[in-house]
């Protein structure tokens, strides 16, 4: 995991960055088996944004992120809970003890993970029967809105390969049976988000992929959202088509 990738960013994607449906959170409760009593990984939890979600479910929530910055704007938003414990760690050493987890979620993170060595540390943490949660929310490739946000970003910035890490659910599948062994479940919720036109900016700046503002092509990108943001506003809000795609299954 390159550690370092958000560095300078935690304030920016704490703010920006969507939360998961509630229909999510109800499928981990009724269907993955996810009570109160489970202890949670969370791992690569950025600012805690799903760590939050999981935290107010009432489980005890080890929110594993290598990353100071976002680290420190967790900490401070989530350290009155007695169940956040925030741990400086990676996927691939979390640093957290044997058999001490039934849960490992990874919201958003996974494919900056060496894969082979997460699957290692995610043996090693779970208890027997233990289950590994991946989930992104990924923008609907069907959506006007979204192709022309993808062709700004291919302009712009260079390290754009697609949305989420370029994770397109199915078109991954033989990722997902590698690491899963071939058992794990999918669930596609719809998780429609809402923007102002500085929340609809702010929420692109948040990719790691984004220019600076010390970059020559800063001012022209934000120049361009804007105006896709005016083709698409309605009453002051632009509605992004968006998809939460879980992953849930075993590494045994």
């Amino acid at each position: 995991m390159n550690e370092n990738k958000f560095s300078g960013m935690g304030s920016i994607y704490s703010k920006y960055r969507p939360s998961y449906p509630a229909e999510f959170i109800d499928y981990l409760k009724n269907d993955a088996g996810l009570s109160e009593d489970k202890i949670i990984a969370d791992v690569g939890s950025g600012t805690g944004i799903l760590t939050k979600q999981l935290i107010m479910e009432n489980n005890t929530v080890y929110a594993v992120e290598p990353n100071d910055d976002m680290r420190a704007v967790a900490e401070c938003d989530l350290s009155s809970y007695k169940n956040f414990i925030s741990v400086n760690g990676t996927a691939e050493n979390t640093t957290l003890s044997n058999s001490c987890v039934d849960f490992i979620t990874v919201a958003q993170a996974f494919h900056w993970f060496d894969g082979a060595k997460f699957k290692e540390e995610c043996r090693r943490i779970l208890k027997p029967g233990g289950k590994v949660v991946l989930v992104w929310n990924s923008r609907d490739g069907k959506s006007s809105l979204v192709v022309e946000n993808d062709e700004i970003n291919r302009k712009y910035c260079p390290n754009f390969k697609g949305f989420s890490g370029a994770m397109r659910g199915a078109e991954n599948e033989s990722d997902f049976d590698h690491f899963f062994n071939g058992n794990y479940e999918i669930r596609v919720f719809k998780n429609n988000l809402k923007f102002d036109e500085q929340g609809f900016i702010g929420r692109n700046l948040s990719a790691s992929y984004a220019p600076k503002e010390t970059d020559g092509n800063y001012s022209s990108y934000v120049s361009e959202l804007k105006a896709l943001f005016d083709r698409y506003a309605e009453n002051g809000v632009v509605t992004m088509s968006n998809l939460t795609r879980s992953y849930v299954g075993s590494v045994v």
